[in-house]
């Protein structure tokens, strides 16, 4: 753990937030807070810190039902525990650095029973925690440091005259395992107009804050599987597409590559129960299937043809292609699994009937991700915007998501949301 003298005040209000809500009681000094957090990333042992949103989000709401039975819930529950319906999508990256220690340790607090490390692969071959193989220019401060000069893409100052963008690419693939962790985590943002690397790594948006953001604590693979195991969670690791190609450097292909992710938690003796293995590369999936049955049986095909494929259409006919291939899990975005009808409410779509009716699990993602939803809330609500106005409709959503897809899980960007939900609906 980084030296006390060294923590800034915005980390130590960090920690403090977060800190036992009986500390005072107990009698903790700012030392046991400390260790709370960082040395031992124990989490008490009853209940979720949730914080204000949950609250602030069903005052949001429009009245009716299922804000009334939100509201006594939240009046009649003392103790909200963690969930697995609530999966912490690289940590609480709203306001944390995400894959980073403290972004991982804010959504075990927040009651996320599943936390996800997007799986990438350094210069030397080593699994890290990282949502692209090509983002560090705006997920780290590797601009700052001498690093830089190694990147892809070394730093270019936009032109104002010649109207052109500032412009970088650094990837976890140009530097080693002991340069990557070198670096701090901050949040992923970007200033497209800079001059300057200081004025680049300035763009956070104004919805999300800096506030914890002094020096995120970058993380492997492997660490994060013991951070998680620490903290009484499963696993949900996404294998990145590579950004380069593969096989890389010659002979490091995407069979290895997928065999090297699952054996990490087979080293670590981590249960397959346990893990979600995800990709957006089908072959991936099917290779988990054929090569490691037993993690392959939670393998997730993250679907992105309702986005990526101009000509995709769901059917039946190619859910139960899915089904046939021994897929048991589908994760497509939020919005791919509602539309409006006539009344302009919101329903289940085409998509997630078909996926049902195959005999498929649905996972979905990302909740809180949008910022305020007062203007439709954007593209994870894009089939939905007419029926979208206000935070408070976030629950809404929710609840169709839940209760009539019958999503296993909802990835989300501030998972007290998802913990509130689901300890309110009596899901696990």
């Amino acid at each position: 753990m980084r030296s006390l003298l060294a923590l800034s005040t915005a980390v130590i209000l960090s920690v403090l937030s977060f800190a036992p809500a009986n500390a005072n009681a107990k009698g903790y000094d700012f030392v046991d807070v400390l260790n709370h957090w960082g040395k031992s990333a124990r989490l008490p042992k009853k209940g979720a810190q949730l914080g204000p949103r949950p609250f602030y989000l069903v005052d949001d709401m429009d009245e009716g039902y299922l804000k009334k039975t939100l509201k006594q819930c939240a009046k009649s529950k003392s103790i909200f525990v963690k969930s697995d319906f609530s999966i912490g999508h690289r940590g609480a990256p709203m306001q944390f650095p995400e894959h980073t220690k403290e972004s991982y340790i804010a959504a075990a607090k927040m009651g996320a029973g599943i936390l996800e490390c997007d799986v990438t692969f350094t210069k030397d071959r080593e699994l890290v925690c990282r949502h692209s193989q090509c983002d560090l220019h705006t997920t780290t401060n590797i601009l700052a440091t001498p690093l830089g000069d190694k990147c892809s893409v070394p730093f270019t100052p936009a032109d104002p005259v010649a109207g052109t963008p500032a412009t970088a690419k650094c990837c976890t693939s140009d530097i080693t395992l002991e340069e990557y962790k070198s670096l701090c985590g901050k949040m992923d943002a970007a200033n497209s107009s800079a001059t300057t690397v200081e004025e680049y790594l300035d763009g956070t948006a104004n919805w999300r804050t800096d506030l914890y953001s002094t020096c995120g604590t970058l993380m492997t693979h492997k660490e994060s599987i013991k951070l998680f195991k620490k903290l009484g969670r499963k696993f949900t690791p996404e294998l990145k597409s590579p950004s380069v190609d593969m096989p890389f450097e010659g002979d490091y292909t995407q069979e290895d590559y997928a065999q090297q992710l699952i054996n990490e938690y087979k080293e670590a003796g981590v249960h397959p129960k346990k893990v979600w293995a995800q990709s957006f590369n089908r072959d991936d999936v099917l290779y988990w299937i054929e090569n490691e049955p037993r993690f392959g049986k939670q393998a997730v095909f993250l679907d992105d043809r309702v986005y990526s494929d101009p000509t995709f259409e769901a059917s039946q006919q190619d859910m139960n292609e899915i089904a046939a291939q021994g897929i048991r899990i589908v994760a497509p975005p939020m919005w791919a699994l509602l539309t409006l009808d006539a009344d302009n409410k919101i329903v289940m779509s085409d998509y997630a009937k078909y996926a049902k009716n195959a005999g498929l699990d649905i996972i979905t993602w990302t909740l809180e991700r949008s910022g305020p939803l007062a203007n439709g809330g954007g593209w994870y609500h894009q089939t939905i915007t007419d029926a979208i106005n206000n935070d408070g409709d976030t629950m809404n959503m929710l609840h169709v998501l839940a209760k009539d897809v019958g999503v296993l899980g909802v990835f989300s960007d501030w998972p007290a949301t998802t913990t509130f939900y689901a300890n309110c609906m009596g899901l696990k």
